[in-house]
Order: structure tokens, then C-alpha cells, then sequence
């Protein structure tokens, strides 16, 4: 056993094609990978799983992963942030990872725990929409762009965010979690 998940052999992602280690959480990963692309009509050139991001503290660093990226017209345009169990409690740090992901917001932001989601607004944070099948369509994606306005963000809204995204995500795991890359 490595870190604090049961590893269960290895899986094929569905969207890269490579090995990776197949687990419960990375189970849930990849259902929802195959329902972005069956259901909801995104290419899987649409959709870079596992984008690290540096988040920083201070002098403290850590890269973490935002599990789905979701990117056409050359813009990231919704990011997906799985975790098990409750999901109201994934709002914030997702929101934070929205604003750093990209030097704009993000418009959409999805929380799942791989059974229920809520797609939340980038810029306000407001749930506009629960359950997996209320994650946008590519399409309806695509329209809501048009409309939104890619804001920057400002380097001290970043900085906050960054140090927030930290405290939930590096501060608040457990120690053994080998998916967060603590830097010196």
C-alpha cells in the first residue's frame, strides 16, 4: 500500500492512454473522464486530467492536482475538482484553484465526489446547478464563453487565493497523501 490509498493494480486512463495506478478515488476519476465524453459530448482533447498547479504559502510550496481541465477555443473555460465525501466542503479551495489555473476566472467550477456534483460560478461562487447530469454540455460550454468576460486576476487576489488553496489542500491533508508534492 502507497500513501494512504489502497492500490488495486494499475488502469488505463481513459483519456491519455497511460498506466496509471487504479484505485477507488481514480476509479471515480475515470467514470466521470468516460461520462465528459459519452454523455456530455467533450473530446478528449478537450480535457487534461491531472494538471498540476504550484500553490505557495508564504516560503511553503506544494504542487497539487485539479483533476480535469476543461479547455477549448485555447481558454480554460470549467475545471472539475474530485473528492470523496462531502462536496459543499470542496467549494472554496475549488473556487481558489479557478482563479490560479489560468491568469482569468474561470466561468465554471464543478465539485464531485464522483456520485453528485455542484457546478458552481467562477466569478460569484453561487451553485448554479446540482447532479453530474447538470455539468454543461461542450456545447452549452461553448455558449456560455461567449458571453463571459475572462477577467484578469490581479497578482494580490493570486496571492490569496494561492495561500487559501494551500491551507485546504496541502495544510489540511493527511501527511501520507502521495498526490499533493510538498516543495522545500
Amino acid at each position: 500500500m502507497d500513501g494512504h490509498h489502497l492500490i488495486l493494480g494499475e488502469t488505463t486512463d481513459f483519456i491519455t492512454g497511460i498506466q496509471i495506478q487504479d484505485t477507488h478515488d481514480e476509479r471515480y476519476r475515470q467514470n466521470i473522464a468516460r461520462f465528459l465524453v459519452n454523455k456530455k459530448s467533450y473530446g478528449k482533447s478537450d480535457i487534461k486530467p491531472r494538471h498540476e498547479l504550484l500553490v505557495r504559502a508564504g516560503e511553503k510550496k506544494a504542487i497539487i492536482r485539479i483533476d480535469f481541465l476543461i479547455a477549448m477555443k485555447n481558454l480554460i473555460l470549467m475545471i472539475i475538482k474530485y473528492g470523496p465525501g462531502s462536496i459543499i466542503t470542496r467549494h472554496r479551495p475549488a473556487l481558489s484553484a479557478s482563479r490560479l489555473v489560468a491568469p482569468y476566472q474561470v466561468p465554471v467550477v464543478v465539485v464531485t465526489n464522483g456520485v453528485d456534483a455542484d457546478i458552481l460560478d467562477g466569478p460569484t461562487g453561487k451553485v448554479i446547478s446540482n447532479g453530474l447530469d447538470s455539468i454543461p454540455l461542450k456545447q452549452e460550454l461553448l455558449n456560455l464563453s461567449e458571453k463571459f468576460v475572462f477577467g484578469e486576476i490581479p497578482e494580490s487576489r493570486a496571492e490569496a487565493e494561492s495561500r487559501l488553496l494551500y491551507a485546504y489542500e496541502v495544510d489540511g491533508s493527511c501527511p501520507c497523501d502521495d498526490t499533493i508534492c510538498r516543495i522545500e
